[in-house]
């Protein structure tokens, strides 16, 4: 894929230093990584070697006439670059150059010509797409608006590169080339296809990892319980159903199978390397890995960033190597990774116990917890269709992980234990968008952080964990406080239909059990209609009747079925020839079968997925329509309470950012840049009117307090609330990410605890609120718009029945640390 024909150099431009902040790690669309760059002088030798395995075809597309070589004053001009108005980017993988793109500013400073050249044997996998998102971003760094490039044709595959990036184009057809003018604006439709490029390409990464065809342990150890033993037993236990080949430097075989001295002695391909060789090793293994074509790597070892700073560089150099080499890393210092899918059954871990089938995916970002995690699951019955233990984290995140669940099919709920949040904003963009589609629970343990040695670098959240947690319900993540809540919310979601709204049914046979409900009920935020008690004789029918009538019930949005054993002289137990169905079990399972209602169980004092509720699958396993069982009502209420709260959000409607007037970006922009290039002293008055707030002047009314700060994680931050002492020492605030939508910020209002007062509160006067979300969403525009806002406080606003005013505000500007995610092209 090629376009456009050597084109001019500027004299007299003064070169820049070579800009390393452009050097990116990316995923290709099919999974596999490679390392973009600038090129460099001292490049001249991998040109030359790379042009040398370009097609014919290829080369003519991109000059527009044969070439069979190129010339020592062209290599020297192609590497060459000032990187201002002549700039490249190299694309490698190992050692290799895969592609390169360049632009050259023409006689229109703002305008320059773009050309690419991509190896054959590596066009298709995106190559091509993900480079014009980078040299277009370095472009627009160096104040190139705009793109042309000439295509012949018959290019058609380059043509459609430049097609689908989502830029506003055009095109004109002139002495048979084919002219593409690229406006490089960042556009909704070049945000969207680039966020749906960056889907498609992560979530085929870790399916690669998951569905490998072959995998080779390296470091399977002869030595009983050693890690590299007990992976090589756990995959061949769990019936993996491709090759497996144990790897060790003298023995003839490990486990009964046929080992190799070194992963290159293997004779067939290799897709998935498990690593469990000491940390000093693991460099010379990932070298020998790359040379093997592998696609992927899970690093159990530990001796990493775990341990030290030394470990720390070990690791980073770990990452490096890996995706240099198109690979993805799962580590190190891991538990391993699992799918239960029967077209591969995979267990690649240490977990000596491995959960059923089932339909939920399961992160843990603890490797010492994974073992415990995984046999708590087992032992609830919770079925997994996929698990992966991160460890140190250094590659492979949470967040690849929801790429990859969003479109996997198997996967209906999404549990995830965090220890942090790598990119904080990426998360809460992909958890918004899953969340619509499939529940997400999540715990997230490290509240307090300070001093806790954390095997992957992590940034510190400037924010509180109480803005954590409101940020994590605005993307509708359900956010929970112990690893038991977190089984016990997801065993809901995962077999149970959603409730479609908060009055629940209680049927019970034992009124101290109904108190209990109807108590934790209310304080979940559930509407409970009077317990239906059906004494300590009740049986099967007496059960099967109540839930028929209480699911027939349109004032029933769910129903919670207590059972606790009668005591002796009471009504009949009967149990089956395996002691796990008795007639009781057998009504609520028949009544919840086909329930569009989430039916859920305080049974015998069960806990999880007990064999007597399941509808089984073929299997055995829990199956739809299976229902959930808690060690008391009260943990049965507060899942219920949880899901409802989901279900809830995602009826939501998702709202809009209203079109607002009184908006001039660009001043607003042009204002920043003056103030900080003058030291940094702003006029928040004069910055908050590009966005039609005015300052100053005052009325009576209650005092408010919005702010906005600029979070090195999560990105742009606003803060609500009453400006007074009581407010303050409560940490009574609403929490957002910016922009706001017009339903958010309505949302945002009346989360605070205060909010009443908002509204008229015994009998006081109601303050305007449509001027007060306004004043709200034009704050996140501004914060959203200009990240050089540190800071931005308004304080007090008034607010009464007549509208708001703003009668002070402090501004605080400083250079952006870290980048917005959205504004930026794909890296990993």
């Amino acid at each position: 894929m090629t376009s456009l024909s050597p084109s001019l150099t500027l004299k007299g431009v003064t070169d820049h230093p070579y800009p390393d902040h452009w050097e990116a790690d990316v995923v290709l669309s099919d999974g596999g990584t490679a390392h973009l760059r600038p090129i460099r002088a001292e490049d001249a030798e991998l040109l030359r070697t790379f042009y040398a395995r370009v097609s014919a075809e290829s080369i003519y597309y991109r000059f527009f006439s044969p070439r069979p070589r190129l010339s020592e004053r062209e290599i020297q001009h192609f590497t060459t670059v000032d990187y201002a108005d002549r700039v490249a980017l190299i694309a490698t993988i190992g050692t290799k150059m895969v592609g390169i793109v360049r632009y050259d500013r023409t006689n229109t400073r703002d305008e320059a010509e773009v050309a690419f050249l991509i190896e054959d044997a590596h066009q298709g996998r995106g190559v091509g797409s993900v480079m014009l998102e980078h040299i277009a971003a370095a472009a627009r760094e160096r104040g190139v608006e705009r793109f042309v490039a000439h295509v012949l044709p018959d290019n058609r595959k380059m043509t459609k590169v430049f097609r689908d990036a989502g830029y506003a184009a055009k095109q004109r057809f002139e002495d048979g080339i084919i002219q593409l003018t690229l406006d490089l604006s960042p556009t909704e439709t070049s945000r969207e296809v680039m966020a749906a490029r960056e889907h498609r390409a992560e979530a085929r990464s870790i399916e690669r990892l998951l569905f490998p065809g072959s995998v080779a342990v390296i470091g399977a150890s002869r030595v009983a319980h050693s890690v590299g033993q007990t992976v090589l037993r756990n995959l061949l236990g769990g019936d993996f159903t491709g090759p497996v080949y144990p790897v060790h430097p003298t023995a003839k075989a490990v486990a009964g199978v046929r080992a190799y001295a070194q992963v290159l002695d293997i004779p067939d391909e290799v897709d998935l390397a498990v690593v469990a060789v000491p940390a000093a090793k693991v460099k010379e293994v990932l070298d020998q890995c790359a040379d093997k074509g592998v696609h992927g790597l899970i690093v159990v070892s530990s001796g990493f960033g775990e341990i030290d700073q030394e470990g720390r560089e070990r690791q980073q150099e770990l990452v490096r190597l890996a995706r240099a080499n198109g690979m993805r890393v799962v580590g190190p210092n891991c538990l391993g990774i699992a799918n239960t899918d029967p077209e591969v059954r995979l267990n690649a871990t240490l977990a000596p116990v491995m959960p059923g089938r089932g339909p939920v995916g399961f992160f843990s970002q603890s490797g010492a917890l994974g073992i415990a995690i995984l046999q708590r699951t087992a032992e609830r019955g919770l079925g997994l269709s996929t698990f992966v233990s991160a460890g140190n984290r250094a590659d492979v995140s949470g967040n690849d992980l929801l790429q990859y669940w969003e479109e996997d099919p198997s996967t209906k709920a999404v549990m995830l234990h965090l220890e942090s949040i790598g990119n904080p904003r990426k998360f809460t963009r992909l958890a918004r968008r899953l969340s619509r589609i499939k529940p997400i629970v999540a715990v997230k343990t490290g509240r307090t952080l300070q001093g806790v040695p954390l095997g992957h670098a992590v940034r510190k959240i400037e924010v509180s964990d109480h803005a954590v947690s409101s940020l994590f319900e605005q993307a509708g993540v359900l956010r929970v406080e112990s690893l038991s809540e977190l089984f016990d919310v997801a065993q809901l979601l995962a077999y149970q239909p959603l409730p479609p709204g908060n009055r629940v049914a209680i049927i019970h046979n034992a009124d101290s059990l109904g108190l209990l409900a109807q108590d934790a009920a209310a304080a979940f935020g559930l509407v409970v209609r009077p317990p239906t008690g059906l004494g300590p004789f009740a049986g099967a029918p007496d059960y099967e009747r109540a839930m028929a009538e209480a699911l027939a019930d349109p004032a029933v949005d769910s129903v919670a079925v207590l059972y606790t054993p009668p005591v002796i002289g009471g009504a009949e137990l009967v149990l089956g020839p395996d002691r796990h169905v008795d007639p009781v079990a057998e009504a609520i399972v028949r009544a919840a079968r086909d329930a569009r209602k989430p039916v859920l169980a305080t049974y015998l004092g069960a806990k999880g997925m007990p064999p007597a509720l399941r509808v089984p699958t073929p299997e055995g396993e829990p199956g739809p329509g299976s229902v959930p069982s808690y060690l008391g009502p009260e943990d049965a209420m507060r899942a219920l309470g949880n899901a409802t709260r989901y279900a809830s959000w995602r009826r939501r409607p998702r709202g809009r950012i209203p079109e607002l007037e009184g908006l001039d970006r660009d001043r607003a922009k042009d204002l920043v840049a003056g103030w900080l290039a003058d030291g940094g002293e702003g006029d928040a008055a004069e910055l908050l009117s590009c966005y039609g707030v005015r300052v100053g002047g005052s009325r009576d009314g209650l005092a408010l307090r919005i702010a906005t700060r600029e979070d090195t994680s999560f990105g742009p931050v606003i803060s609500f609330r009453l400006a007074n002492v009581a407010a303050e020492l409560l940490d009574d605030r609403a929490y957002r990410l910016a922009p706001l939508t017009d339903l958010e910020a309505a949302d945002m209002v009346r989360s605070i605890r205060m909010a009443p007062l908002l509204f008229g509160h015994r009998g006081s006067e109601p303050v305007a609120l449509p001027a007060l979300e306004e004043l709200l969403i034009r704050v996140s525009l501004l914060a959203s718009d200009l990240p050089e806002t540190a800071l931005l406080e308004l304080e007090p606003v008034m607010a009464d029945a007549s509208g708001v005013s703003v009668t002070a505000a402090r501004l605080r500007l400083a250079e952006p640390v870290g980048y917005r995610p959205e504004l930026e092209p794909r890296r990993l």
